[in-house]
């Protein structure tokens, strides 16, 4: 017979209680459905690999030689030279100058955590945007911070809502988030704008994080202008890496890149350096794979892109073809935000949706949306045949319920 314990159960750490992923919480519900043998069409999470995209070929020979070549070991806290220094000339490309760091992470979310961690006590705040991609809550949630989202305006082509940004500033206010292309609608933004949050910051002295993790995955229009390249002056963190355009997520290859005054950064800097070095390094032999990314063919682009503005069109034409759904177009990236207008919360919409019609989305409240509002996010990566057997689950389940 086993000795009687006296141990009572861990308990998790209650600053987790805000901390939620609404996109792998409803895979996990789909997960349920596909062991009992349904067949689930997946518009929800942004994997370019789970469909009919492929990383560029170079770019895996680029890795199997760096292993090959026995590059398997611990690399520099900050990153190889190589890639630094191709990351660093990608930034003077986009007009990005007054450069102190750039460092490589496992993925811009390591990245995004390490340098909210350096530069936020508990008790301050980061303005995030509402709708958001969940990881900015979610770190600044177990760093103890208050929540401040400013509002983008579904009016406006999503734009961030200038007006809402300058009242949310406070005398705990630390830094302002601003994804462009925006996860989780595909949003794209106004030079004009980005102007006006630069002057915001300089203002009141915030640090900005700049996720431009989408930028070359633009289906309409000029490419965005990069924040820091219209604030050189602006403590900037600008965030990009390999999932996305180069279609590699699994290898968690990110960069951040710091900008702005010297003086100014320096000491924030050495915070961002010191948790670095903490974590030892990224991903060593992935690292080879930034310059061949950045600077060999990008020809793969131009293919993504296509089959992107077309899922999306078929996206766009089939939710405002659909009753008590309205859609704006996304410019970027490969997500839409539709609008509900229903009686039923958003996040019975979804789970519903997934349950009799195998469709699996994820709710707008998952995204921080705006107060009084219901959406869901759709991922239009997969191939039109399968967008089109979702769109029409989509339009027979709201005629079932809501005509």
């Amino acid at each position: 017979m086993p000795p009687t314990s006296n141990l009572r159960a861990v308990s998790a750490a209650t600053r987790l209680a805000n901390v939620r992923y609404a996109i792998r919480d409803m895979a996990v519900l789909a997960e349920q459905l596909a062991r009992e043998g349904k067949t689930i069409l997946p518009l929800n999470i942004g994997d370019p690999l789970n469909f009919d995209f492929c990383t560029p070929p170079h770019l895996i020979e680029a890795v199997a030689k760096a292993m090959r070549d026995g590059k398997n070991g611990y690399a520099p806290s900050l990153g190889i030279a190589e890639a630094t220094e191709a990351i660093r000339a990608e930034a003077g490309r986009k007009g990005i100058h007054n450069v102190q760091s750039a460092f490589l992470t496992a993925g811009v979310s390591e990245a995004l955590d390490v340098c909210l961690t350096a530069l936020v006590n508990a008790g301050e705040n980061v303005l995030t945007p509402s709708p958001e991609y969940p990881l900015y809550s979610a770190v600044l949630a177990k760093l103890g911070t208050e929540p401040n989202s400013y509002l983008l305006d579904e009016q406006n082509d999503w734009q961030p809502d200038v007006l809402d940004i300058s009242r949310k500033i406070n005398d705990r206010t630390r830094a302002i988030v601003v994804g462009n292309p925006n996860n989780p609608t595909g949003g794209v933004y106004a030079r004009g704008t980005l102007e006006t949050i630069a002057e915001l910051a300089r203002r009141h002295n915030l640090v900005i994080f700049a996720d431009e993790i989408y930028d070359k995955l633009i289906l309409d229009g000029a490419p965005p202008t990069s924040l820091a390249a219209l604030a050189p002056d602006v403590p900037t963190v600008t965030f990009n890496g390999l999932s996305k355009a180069y279609l590699a997520p699994g290898w968690r290859v990110g960069w951040g890149v710091v900008s702005g005054e010297a003086a100014a950064v320096k000491p924030y800097l050495e915070g961002i350096h010191q948790l670095l070095r903490a974590r030892l390094c990224s991903n060593h032999p992935q690292q080879y794979a930034v310059r061949p990314a950045l600077e060999g063919p990008q020809n793969h682009l131009a293919e993504v892109c296509r089959k992107l503005r077309a899922r999306r069109d078929l996206t766009v034409k089939a939710c405002r073809s659909i009753p008590r759904v309205s859609c704006v177009a996304p410019r970027g990236a490969f997500y839409a935000f539709p609008k509900l207008d229903i009686p039923d919360s958003d996040e019975q919409f979804v789970k519903k949706l997934l349950a009799e019609k195998h469709v699996l989305t994820v709710h707008g409240r998952g995204f921080c949306q705006a107060p009084g509002t219901k959406h869901f996010r759709i991922v239009f990566l997969p191939d039109e045949a399968t967008l089109t057997r979702a769109y029409d689950g989509l339009r027979d389940f709201i005629a079932e319920h809501y005509a």
